[in-house]
């Protein structure tokens, strides 16, 4: 019985590390795109404020 009990439990903690590994990768993939959209932004108020 302890040997299931111990399976169950680093099947729980593989599924538990597993979420945290997408969600980490979800908020870089996030964050990453966030970035971009900010330096797209500056760049193009630069190149506007250019041309007046």
């Amino acid at each position: 019985m302890i040997h299931l009990s111990v399976a169950i439990g680093r099947f729980f903690e593989a599924l538990f590390y597993a979420i945290l590994r997408v969600a980490g990768v979800a908020a870089g993939a996030i964050l990453g795109v966030a970035v971009a959209g900010a330096l797209l932004f500056l760049l193009a108020r630069v190149l506007i404020g250019r041309k007046k």
